[in-house]
C-alpha cells in the first residue's frame, strides 16, 4: 500500500485525545509509551518526527475532576492550562527515555492563517527539527475561542504538515481506515485500502459521528485530506487503539492510503489552499469555471454571486455554478466593491467604482484550483 514508514523524510503523526487520555483514569501512559518508542526508532532511521497532540483539555479535566458534564469556555480554557503542562511534561519523559528532546508549540488558527505568523511558526518548528527535537503541537486551547480556533486537530496536523512540506500525514484515530459508510451505523460498510483522490463521492462516505472526548470525525479527517494530499503530502489514516500504532502500519495492520496529487501545490499558494476558514465565497459561472481550469485569473465576468465580509487580500472560496468549491484565492476588491462590479467587464470597473481597479477579481498568482476541480468540465 505504501512504503514502510522510515524511507519517508518527514512524519506528522496526530494522535486523538481518545487514544491518549481515558475519561476515568486519566493519561495512558503506556500507550505513550509505545508511541515514543515507535517515534523514536524512526527518528533513529533518520526521519524527521513532528508530533500533533490532542488531549490537553480531556487530560486537565480528569486532573481537575471536572467529571462528564458539559464545559463552559472558561472551564475549558482552565482544563486547557493544566492539561498542557501535564501533557507536555509526560511526553519530555516519555522521549527521554530515548534520548529525545521534545519542544511544546502552542498555535492558534491565526498562526497558520496569517502570513507572517504562518512564516514565525514554519521558521520555529523548522529550527527544533534541525536541532533534532521532537516538536509537539497542539491548538492554545487555554486562548483560543470557538470564533478563533481549529476546532480539530486532524486539520491542524494537516496544516503543520504542509506548512512543514511533510511527505506523509498519518492521523491516529479509533477508526482503522475509510470505508463506503460509517461501520458503526452500516455493518454492510466496505473498507477502501487506497483513495487516489478526494472526490465528492469519497466525502459523501463521511459520517460526522465523534468520540466523547474529540471534536473531530472522519468529515474532518477528508478536509484534513485535502489539505494535504493537495499540497503533494500523502496521508494515512489508521486505527491508533493498539500499542506500537506506528509498527502497526508497517506490519502491514489495516490503514487507508491517500495518494498525494500528482502536480502538488508549492510554496506560497500552499499557504492560500490550506486556509481553512475562507472570508467569503465568489460563485461563477461556467465560462469562469473554464477559464480558471485553463489557468487563467478569475475576472469579474465570471462572477454572479458575491457573499461573506472580507477585505481586500483576504482568502475567498471560487464556488462552480452548483455550489461545489473550485479554488481558493486572495481577493483583489473589499466586499461591497466585489458585490457592484460582479458581472461587469474588466474595462467597465473604474466608471463603477470611480477609481482604476484591478481587471482580475483575483489574479491567477494568487489563485489556487483545488485538487477536486481538476477533472470537473465546465457546465451549461
Amino acid at each position: 500500500m505504501t512504503r514502510p514508514l522510515s524511507s519517508h523524510r518527514r512524519i506528522v503523526v496526530k494522535i486523538g485525545s481518545a487514544l491518549l487520555v481515558d475519561r476515568e483514569s486519566g493519561l495512558k501512559r503506556e500507550w505513550l509509551r509505545s508511541l515514543c518508542a515507535d517515534v523514536s526508532a524512526l527518528a533513529d532511521a533518520g526521519v524527521e518526527m513532528c508530533v500533533v497532540s490532542s488531549g490537553a483539555i480531556a487530560l486537565g479535566r480528569t486532573i481537575l475532576a471536572l467529571g462528564r458534564r458539559p464545559l463552559k469556555l472558561e472551564e475549558s480554557q482552565a482544563a486547557a492550562a493544566v492539561g498542557q503542562i501535564a501533557l507536555a511534561g509526560a511526553w519530555a519523559e516519555e522521549l527521554g527515555r530515548h534520548s529525545l528532546t521534545s519542544g511544546q508549540v502552542l498555535v492558534t488558527l491565526g498562526d497558520t492563517e496569517e502570513r507572517r505568523r504562518y512564516l514565525n511558526a514554519r521558521a520555529t518548528i523548522a529550527t527544533l527539527l534541525r536541532m533534532k527535537a521532537v516538536p509537539v503541537i497542539n491548538e492554545n486551547d487555554t486562548v483560543a475561542t470557538s470564533e478563533i480556533r481549529y476546532g480539530d486537530n486532524d486539520r491542524l496536523a494537516a496544516r503543520v504538515a504542509t506548512m512543514m512540506t511533510a511527505d506523509l500525514l498519518v492521523l491516529l484515530s479509533d477508526i482503522d481506515g475509510l470505508y463506503t459508510a460509517p461501520p458503526a451505523l452500516d455493518p454492510g460498510a466496505e473498507f477502501i485500502p487506497v483513495v487516489d483522490r478526494i472526490t465528492p463521492e469519497i466525502e459523501a462516505m463521511a459520517g460526522a459521528a465523534a468520540s466523547e472526548l474529540s471534536r473531530g470525525g472522519m468529515r474532518t479527517k477528508l478536509d484534513a485530506g485535502k489539505i494535504a494530499t493537495t499540497a503533494g503530502t500523502a496521508m494515512i489514516i489508521t486505527s491508533g487503539t493498539r500499542l506500537n500504532p506506528l509498527s502497526a502500519i508497517d506490519r502491514g495492520e489495516r490503514a487507508t492510503f491517500f495518494r498525494p496529487s500528482a502536480n502538488p501545490v508549492r510554496g506560497y499558494k500552499t499557504w492560500i489552499a490550506g486556509n481553512l476558514e475562507p472570508a467569503g465565497w465568489l460563485t461563477v459561472d461556467a465560462g469562469a469555471v473554464g477559464a480558471l481550469m485553463a489557468g487563467k485569473s478569475l475576472l469579474p465576468a465570471g462572477v454572479r454571486r458575491v457573499e461573506g465580509s472580507f477585505a481586500r487580500g483576504d482568502t475567498v472560496a471560487v464556488l462552480a455554478p452548483e455550489g461545489r468549491e473550485i479554488a481558493r484565492g486572495l481577493v483583489a476588491y473589499d466586499a461591497a466593491d466585489a458585490v457592484r462590479i460582479a458581472g461587469l467587464r474588466s474595462n467597465e470597473i473604474a466608471g463603477v467604482l470611480g477609481y482604476e481597479g484591478r481587471a482580475a477579481m483575483i489574479h491567477r498568482d494568487d489563485l489556487v484550483v483545488t485538487q477536486s476541480a481538476s477533472r470537473m468540465e465546465p457546465q451549461d
